[in-house]
């Protein structure tokens, strides 16, 4: 029998050259999945390369370091040269990859459109973070790139959605659902911990009493993010609740943010807020909150900063985006996107559950954890994809 390229490969019994297209590899949760997955692959069977379309980013030297090689595009922010496709087909070319995988809407697009103008036959993967309640809360470069992909979503060997809401939501939107399957999120439980640094204690670090009750936040600044929806809710949470602060961490969430520190002042809630932008220490951050929260209006697919917050052993509230639910189960409380008042309720739910009630539900939160979403487990979101994989390479 003949044997084709890709059941050559598996015959020869050499390593599979896998290449990842990736929009870009700055802060995010898609980015931190795949930083995850490198860290995990199975080295003695594939060979990751991988390819930003987009220069820089802090998962780059990470990536680096696992001795994988990055490969950048230099396309800017915002702007979709067509020449970056052609910069693509040429190293596709010169890579010879034996499976593609794109990673995030533009990075797939790519892959689907260089590995075509290649007039190769190499499988293609597309990988999808992303969930769309409506077209129309999205900026119209990105809803026309989701249409564009749904039209070309059945050419691809198979697409994996980070979300099985976000998998429904994309087939109500043209994907096709015959090559369709919903892959979630891992976390490392050994990184994300109940106590990650003994020696850190952050209520000392903000000059703020030991039974003051943290409700912490990290999330970059972004529309989809709502950290309007969250500072709303806390004012009405600290009306009543004078001993809680609000510790809110990401890129652009710092006392320079004029929209975020307005609102915080006009609402006179400046002392019991603290902005303490990105960080890299968010595993001791984590450890020292009361309830994590967050309050997204829409686009979250599988929100890794749950995951990693109940690994830590802390209950979280989180709005209904997303796997939120999914992921939380019983172990916290979810609610309505655009509810201040809602977020309010659901976080002195868990106050008045006390610090051993919360304790019992953390508890109970990092098990969900380690039952249903451990990186390290027999059946991770790594050794899944790898499945998938090695379907496609013997057919």
């Amino acid at each position: 029998m003949k044997l084709d390229s890709n059941q050559t490969v598996v015959a020869n019994n050499r390593k599979i050259k896998l290449v990842f297209i990736i929009t870009a590899l700055g802060t995010g949760g898609a980015e931190m999945m795949l930083y995850k997955f490198l860290t995990r692959i199975n080295r003695d069977r594939y060979s990751p390369i991988v390819i930003s379309l987009i220069s820089g980013g802090v998962f780059v030297e990470r990536i680096r370091n696992l001795d994988i090689p990055v490969k950048t595009l230099g396309m800017k922010p915002g702007g979709y040269n067509p020449l970056i496709l052609l910069k693509l087909r040429q190293m596709l070319l010169e890579i010879q990859p034996d499976l593609i995988q794109g990673w995030m809407y533009h990075a797939n697009l790519a892959a689907q459109l260089a590995n075509f103008i290649s007039n190769s036959k190499v499988p293609v993967f597309w990988s999808i973070h992303h969930s769309v309640d409506s077209l129309k809360a999205e900026k119209l470069a990105l809803a026309a790139t989701i249409k564009l992909t749904a039209l070309l979503s059945s050419k691809v060997e198979k697409v994996i959605f980070s979300a099985e809401k976000g998998q429904k939501q994309h087939t109500h939107l043209g994907y096709d659902p015959n090559n369709a399957t919903a892959i979630g999120d891992n976390f490392d439980l050994g990184k994300y911990k109940p106590v990650s640094n003994p020696q850190f204690n952050l209520r000392s670090l903000l000059n703020l009493p030991e039974d003051s009750i943290l409700i912490g936040s990290v999330a970059r600044y972004h529309p989809m993010k709502d950290h309007a929806n969250l500072i709303d809710g806390a004012a009405i949470l600290i009306a009543n609740n004078p001993n809680v602060h609000f510790v809110l961490v990401g890129p652009n969430v710092d006392e320079q943010n004029p929209v975020l520190t307005a609102q915080i002042a006009q609402l006179g809630i400046a002392k019991q807020v603290h902005l303490l932008g990105e960080r890299q220490d968010i595993p001791d951050l984590m450890t020292s909150f009361d309830i994590f929260t967050t309050s997204s209006a829409y686009g979250e697919s599988f929100p890794n900063v749950l995951g990693e917050a109940m690994s830590c052993q802390i209950p979280c509230v989180a709005t209904d985006i997303g796997d939120s639910q999914t992921i939380i189960g019983d172990t916290g409380v979810v609610v309505p996107p655009k509810n201040p008042q809602a977020l309010a309720d659901a976080w002195h739910k868990l106050i008045i559950l006390g610090h051993e009630g919360r304790q019992d539900l953390g508890k109970q939160a990092r098990q969900r954890i380690q039952t249903n979403f451990n990186l390290d487990g027999a059946n991770s979101f790594v050794r899944q994809y790898e499945k998938i994989y090695e379907a496609s390479l013997v057919k």
